[in-house]
C-alpha cells in the first residue's frame, strides 16, 4: 500500500455520496412519469404532492435496478431492508420529509476499483439505499421571484456512499469516472450529468498525518468530472489555508462557483440526528428473495471488470490496457473485433487506446459515432499492413487520418493496395534499391560511421536517420537496421 499523498505537509481524506437516478418509467413511489424536459409541475401526481390520503406503492424496476448494482459492485444485498423518513423542511419537499432508508439500507459493501495514472486504486463502499428526489426551486426569469418545480419530486434515486478513501481529486475524479462507467454499463442510470441524473457530493477534510480525521466539508451536486476537480482542489488549498490561518473549520455543506472557480458554504451541515429518521409506516419492509438476486444475475451483461480480466487472459494485455478498453461495452467490442480480426490483439490495444480514442476525444464523438468513421474490421487491415511489412506505423497514421476524414467504409485486403499506393505510403521493400540506398549513406558519412564503429549508439541512428531521408520515408526501418548492421560489422 502507498503511503497518503501529502499536500503542504496534509494528508487529503475524501469520500464520496452519490445520487444515481434510476432508469425507470415511472417515480419510486407514484406512476408519475420520470421523462425529463416536461413543463414545470406537470410530471407530479397527487402522490408526489402528498395530498391527504395518498399512500406510497414501491416501484418493483427501481428495486430490480438496486439489484443490479449490488451484484455489479459485489455487495450484500439484503434480503430486508427499511424506508424511513428523513425529516426536514425545504420548499421544494412537499412532504417535509424525505423517503429513504438509513438503518437496513438495500445494498451494503462492496468496492470500486480504477487506476489512477497506472497506478490500480480500489475504494470500499459504504452502502448504496434507495429514497425519492425532491423537487427543485427555480429562481431564474421569475423577475426577482422564484418557483417550485415538483416533477422530480419522487424520482427514484440510487445513493452511493463510500469510506473515505480517496486521498487527492485525482483519485476522486478517476472514482466517479469508474463508477459512472459502471451505473451505464449495467443500464440502470443514463449518466447524463447535465440533466442532473448523476450528481456527486464530495465530503473533503484535511489532517496532519497521524492525526484524527479532520472536520469535513461536503461539496454539492458536482454535474462535471472538471468542476469536481476544480472544486475538491480548490477546498483543499482553502482548509488549509484556514487551519495554518489559526481558524477551525466548521462542519459545512458548500457550493461550487464555476465561473470564480471557488466554493462558498450554503448552509451548516447536519448530523443524521438532525434529521430525526424512523421508520416509514406507511411502507412495509423490502424483502428481496434469493431467487429473484439469481434471476437477475443471469440478465447481467459482462461486467467491465471481468471483460478486463478475460482481456488479460484471452489477449495479454496489460491490465492497464485492459482497464481503459472497457471504458465501454462498445469501446470492448470495438476492441475485440478488431482483435480477432488483425490477430494483432496488442497492436489492436494500442491503437484502439492512441489514435481511435484521441480523435473520438479531439472531436467529442460519442464511441457509437466514431465507429462510424473506421470501423473494426478496417482497423484491423491497416494493422495488418504495418505487420506485413507494405508500410511503416507513421504511414498507418496517414492511412488512418484518411480513411477517419473520409468516411470510407470499403477498405479490404485486396482493395487497400490502391488506396496505400495513391497516398504514396507503401515501404520500400526492394532488398537491391535498399541495399544501393544504404551503401551511399555509408559512404556519405563517414565520421557516423566511424563514431559508431567506437562504440556511439547515436551515430548508427543518425545514419539510420539519413537512410530514412534518402528513401522519402519508404524504407522499411526493420530492414534498414539489418542491413545497416550488416555493413558496418
Amino acid at each position: 500500500m502507498t503511503s497518503p499523498k501529502l499536500i503542504q505537509g496534509y494528508e487529503v481524506v475524501i469520500g464520496f455520496e452519490t445520487h444515481t437516478q434510476l432508469q425507470t418509467n415511472s417515480k419510486i413511489f407514484s406512476r408519475a412519469s420520470t421523462a425529463f424536459g416536461a413543463e414545470p409541475n406537470t410530471q407530479a401526481c397527487a402522490v408526489d404532492l402528498a395530498l391527504p390520503g395518498t399512500l406510497p406503492v414501491m416501484n418493483r424496476e427501481a428495486v430490480q435496478c438496486a439489484i443490479k448494482l449490488g451484484l455489479a459492485l459485489g455487495s450484500h444485498i439484503a434480503p430486508r431492508s427499511v424506508f424511513a423518513r428523513k425529516n426536514y423542511f425545504y420548499p421544494d419537499l412537499p412532504k417535509g420529509y424525505q423517503i429513504s432508508q438509513f438503518e437496513i439500507p438495500v445494498v451494503q459493501g462492496g468496492e470500486v476499483s480504477f487506476f489512477v495514472g497506472d497506478q490500480k486504486k480500489t475504494v470500499r463502499l459504504v452502502r448504496a439505499h434507495l429514497e425519492e428526489d425532491a423537487g427543485k426551486s427555480v429562481h431564474e426569469g421569475l423577475h426577482g421571484h422564484s418557483g417550485i418545480d415538483l416533477n422530480r419530486a419522487g424520482t427514484p434515486l440510487l445513493e452511493i456512499v463510500t469510506e473515505p478513501d480517496m486521498g487527492s481529486s485525482d483519485e476522486a475524479v478517476a472514482y466517479a469516472k469508474e463508477l459512472h462507467k459502471i451505473v451505464t454499463w449495467i443500464g440502470i442510470c443514463d449518466g447524463n450529468m447535465q440533466e442532473g441524473s448523476f450528481r456527486c457530493d464530495a465530503n473533503v477534510s484535511v489532517r496532519k498525518p497521524g492525526q484524527p480525521l479532520g472536520t469535513r466539508r461536503e461539496i454539492k451536486n458536482l454535474n462535471s468530472f472538471r468542476f469536481m476537480q476544480q472544486a475538491i482542489d480548490f477546498e483543499i488549498r482553502w482548509q488549509i489555508e484556514q487551519i495554518e490561518d489559526g481558524h477551525a473549520i466548521q462542519q459545512a455543506t458548500v457550493l461550487f462557483d464555476p465561473d470564480t472557480g471557488e466554493t462558498r458554504a450554503m448552509r451548516t451541515k447536519e448530523d443524521s440526528a438532525d434529521y430525526r429518521y424512523f421508520p416509514d409506516p406507511d411502507l412495509p419492509p423490502l424483502c428481496i428473495s434469493e431467487q429473484w438476486v439469481e434471476q437477475t444475475r443471469a440478465l447481467m451483461p459482462e461486467l467491465p471488470r471481468k471483460m478486463a480480466e478475460r482481456f488479460v487472459a484471452d489477449y495479454g494485455l496489460p491490465e492497464y490496457d485492459a482497464t481503459t478498453l472497457t471504458h465501454s461495452p462498445a469501446m470492448g467490442a470495438y476492441f475485440e473485433a478488431a482483435a480477432k480480426a488483425s490477430g494483432q490483439p496488442k497492436l489492436a490495444s494500442n491503437w484502439v487506446m492512441g489514435e481511435f480514442s484521441r480523435r473520438m476525444n479531439a472531436e467529442e464523438l460519442s464511441i457509437d459515432q466514431a465507429v462510424k468513421k473506421i470501423r473494426s474490421s478496417d482497423l484491423a487491415v491497416i494493422i495488418k499492413q504495418i505487420v506485413d511489412g507494405q508500410i511503416s506505423s507513421s504511414g498507418a497514421k496517414t492511412l488512418f487520418a484518411h480513411v477517419w476524414e473520409r468516411g470510407l467504409q470499403f477498405i479490404a485486403p485486396e482493395g487497400i493496395g490502391s488506396v496505400i499506393d495513391d497516398l504514396g505510403l507503401r515501404q520500400m521493400n526492394d532488398t537491391g534499391a535498399l541495399e544501393k540506398i544504404v551503401d551511399e549513406v555509408i559512404a556519405a558519412n563517414p565520421d557516423n560511421v566511424a563514431q559508431f564503429k567506437a562504440g556511439k549508439d547515436k551515430a548508427f541512428n543518425a545514419l539510420v536517420g539519413q537512410v530514412m531521408k534518402a528513401s522519402k520515408g519508404k524504407a522499411n526501418p526493420a530492414q534498414v537496421n539489418e542491413l545497416l548492421k550488416a555493413r558496418l560489422a
